[in-house]
């Protein structure tokens, strides 16, 4: 038991340190600028880039976990982190440092991943904790980016090397303490698949980030849409022909799994729109250092932590989707505090309190409604999915954010975020209305036929 349990705290600081290259990145983008000679669009790519890598490395990595080892692909994962943290560090051209975080990124599937060593290891009455601890570290590791950028003073080599150092840690520890059952599935990766969902995200993203700049009818903006759609039709044509799928189309379409995963994608959009643009109004119109724009963030990380620990005798008590829903609704509140007010730090902190609330109950028990309502051989697929449309939301608010401050302002960007939050909220309480409407009316059907 307690070996299982230094396990699972392993893989939760693995999943962590995988997240901190997700943030550490934004409160450094205004010193990018200055340093690198490039307009905001341009440099918010070293965001968006490594969101991209994780989105495209979530489903090939946690195939190829399912064919050679969950264990395995968690090592070469924090590799590449190692990897690409060295090389963003000695990186002196932004070509090179986008290179590096795309590297970076691949660390994303160290979530799915844990999940599933986590059901291997972790008794049925524990799962729910496990699971929970592991989705909402991702929020501490979110928080935890913005400090570790502040704490090594916005200087962006230091940054990286700290990260290559704690991802060497976190390899050495998986390797040590982590076994797995030799469990392997049959069949080959889906190359073609993550070929063709890396080209239609580059090309929408590239459209929404200089669609302002280009003109939004513009004709290399309509081509680039233009051209998302295609591929994406022909990925999706592919993919149902496909054997053994880089994604499950008929799982991102699931009843059992689309409510999170709507909400999922929303919950990922708002929470980077948000703390993206509290970094550059921290940093702008209050002219905070990198370390202040940490400290305006620290409840938000403090209370993903507390939130974390409590989430399995939460969701004893509640419905995942309810706690969704909740958190959601949390997230809401706290973007539009700031798209209202936000001239002091007193405005930036309590936001930040909604925030980690929100995010810490949300992203707590996502990982759960993700798989409740699918059956057992599908539970991986059905996390896997739910991991990617959440990067991907991370990834579509890097971008519309970065357009949407430069061209409409901070209030803007914070409604644009609060939209997204609130509409998490109003589909994850529809979708558990749904289901238990469904099991209500099961048991009832249950009762009428026992009658005699």
């Amino acid at each position: 038991m307690y070996r299982n349990s230094w396990a699972v705290a392993v893989l939760a600081f693995a999943v962590a340190v995988g997240t901190l290259q997700m943030t550490v990145v934004v409160p450094l983008l205004p010193g990018l600028e200055r340093q690198l000679h490039a307009p905001s669009i341009t440099v918010s790519w070293t965001l968006t880039a490594g969101l991209l890598s994780g989105a495209i490395s979530i489903p090939l990595l946690s195939r190829l976990g399912d064919m050679y080892g969950r264990r395995t692909m968690s090592l070469v994962a924090l590799g590449l982190l190692v990897a690409g943290s060295a090389l963003s560090a000695v990186a002196g051209t932004l070509p090179l440092l986008i290179a590096g975080r795309v590297l970076q990124g691949t660390a994303a599937p160290l979530l799915p991943l844990a999940m599933g060593l986590v059901r291997q290891m972790v008794p049925g009455h524990r799962l729910p904790s496990a699971i929970g601890v592991l989705s909402a570290t991702i929020g501490v590791g979110s928080g935890g980016g913005m400090i570790l950028a502040g704490l090594l003073g916005g200087d962006h080599r230091a940054v990286f090397w700290a990260l290559a150092g704690l991802a060497a840690m976190s390899f050495v520890l998986v390797a040590t303490v982590v076994r797995e059952a030799p469990t392997r599935a049959s069949g080959r990766p889906d190359l073609i698949g993550a070929a063709l969902i890396a080209v239609w995200l580059v090309c929408l993203l590239l459209a929404i980030s200089k669609g302002a700049a280009w003109g939004w009818t513009s004709p290399p903006t309509l081509g680039l849409v233009g051209m998302a759609v295609a591929v994406a039709a022909l990925w999706v044509a592919t993919a149902r022909r496909t054997a053994s799928p880089l994604i499950e189309i008929p799982m991102l379409l699931h009843r059992g799994t689309v409510g999170a995963t709507v909400a999922s994608f929303l919950l990922g959009f708002a929470l980077f729109a948000a703390i993206t643009t509290v970094s550059a109004v921290a940093q702008g119109a209050l002219g905070a250092s990198v370390l202040q724009v940490g400290i305006y963030l620290l409840p938000t990380t403090v209370l993903m932590l507390v939130v974390s620990v409590l989430a399995g005798p939460l969701m004893r008590r509640f419905t995942a989707s309810a706690l969704v829903a909740g958190g959601s609704a949390l997230v809401t509140a706290a973007a539009l505090w700031l798209a209202v007010s936000r001239s002091s730090g007193a405005d930036l902190y309590g936001a930040a309190t909604l925030l980690g609330l929100g995010v810490g109950l949300g992203y707590a028990a996502l990982g759960t409604m993700a798989v409740e309502h699918v059956e057992p051989a599908k539970t991986a697929a059905a996390g896997g999915v739910n991991a990617l449309v959440r990067v991907v939301g991370s990834s579509v608010a890097g971008a519309v954010g970065a357009a949407v401050l430069s061209s409409g302002g901070a209030g803007w960007s914070f409604g644009v975020a609060a939209g997204a939050a609130l509409l998490a909220a109003l589909f994850a309480a529809a979708y558990g209305g749904l289901w238990r409407k469904r099991r209500d009316d099961a048991h009832r059907a249950d009762a009428h036929a026992a009658r005699p």
